[in-house]
């Protein structure tokens, strides 16, 4: 029987998404679209009677500016948001910038589905010649995390997004869901992926093939044991929500050469 509920979100669309390059922890505002899916995300739950009582985000612009607009829209302005750096989205190392259509054209599209979609294997590290490797490391949000600046992640595999997320789960967000709180986590495609591979227990062959678009909610009911009673939700007109899932898939195949 359910007994909590959680919302997992994928932040709107970025940028970056737009132009299919891997944005990682490079900080980059919604595009219009991505507005519109955040706005259109909080009519969704209210329209379908959802009310939160906490938020908790990454601290990248895009996942912060998601929830903002999504309590908005719901006319829940008021709902405290909690941000930390272990929400934020995997880190791609030296991929950060790099269009995925252009990388399985000269990779293949196996290398870049293996550094996108698989559980363990991590990309080449960032190192200090890379062209967004300052912008990241001295930006002053990183000076506020729990960890040393130098402790931080230089790249990630899904796993190692798990392993720096679970103690924040546990230590923060369950805490919160066991008070009876309605819980939205607002943050990105992989930190969302890896959370879910933990609480529904998915092989790490199958996180694979788990596809979460931009701005479509995520429900999960859960247990006292906070495991799942039912299969996770994706909330919205699911003819559209395939094909927003077919849209993010396709983004690492390469264009066909005209």
């Amino acid at each position: 029987m359910s007994k909590y509920k959680l919302f997992l979100l994928r932040h709107g669309e970025g940028a970056w998404n737009k132009e299919n390059r891997f944005c990682s922890w490079v900080d980059q505002k919604l595009s219009e679209d991505g507005v519109k899916e955040a706005q259109e995300c909080g009519r969704l739950l209210k329209e379908q009677g959802y009310e939160f009582d906490l938020v908790f985000t990454s601290i990248l612009s895009r996942s912060i500016q998601t929830a903002w607009l999504v309590l908005e829209a719901m006319g829940l302005e008021w709902v405290p948001v909690v941000k930390s750096w272990r929400l934020n989205e995997r880190h791609y190392g030296a991929l950060i910038g790099l269009n995925r259509a252009e990388m399985a054209q000269q990779h293949g599209e196996e290398k870049v589905k293996l550094w996108r979609r698989s559980y363990d294997v991590t990309p080449p590290v960032i190192d200090e010649s890379h062209p967004y490797f300052l912008e990241i490391y001295n930006d002053r949000r990183y000076a506020t995390c729990d960890v040393p600046i130098e402790s931080l992640p230089r790249a990630e595999s899904l796993k190692e997004v798990l392993d720096r997320l679970l103690p924040y789960w546990n230590s923060t967000v369950v805490p919160e869901i066991r008070k009876g709180r309605t819980v939205l986590i607002s943050a990105h495609g992989n930190s969302c992926r890896a959370l879910l591979k933990y609480l529904e227990g998915i092989s790490d062959e199958e996180i694979a093939t788990v596809t979460l678009p931009t701005g479509v909610p995520v429900l999960l009911e859960l247990d006292e044991n906070l495991r799942p009673v039912k299969p996770r939700q994706l909330l919205g007109d699911q003819a559209k929500i395939q094909a927003a899932i077919k849209k993010v898939e396709d983004q690492g195949k390469a264009k066909p050469s005209t």
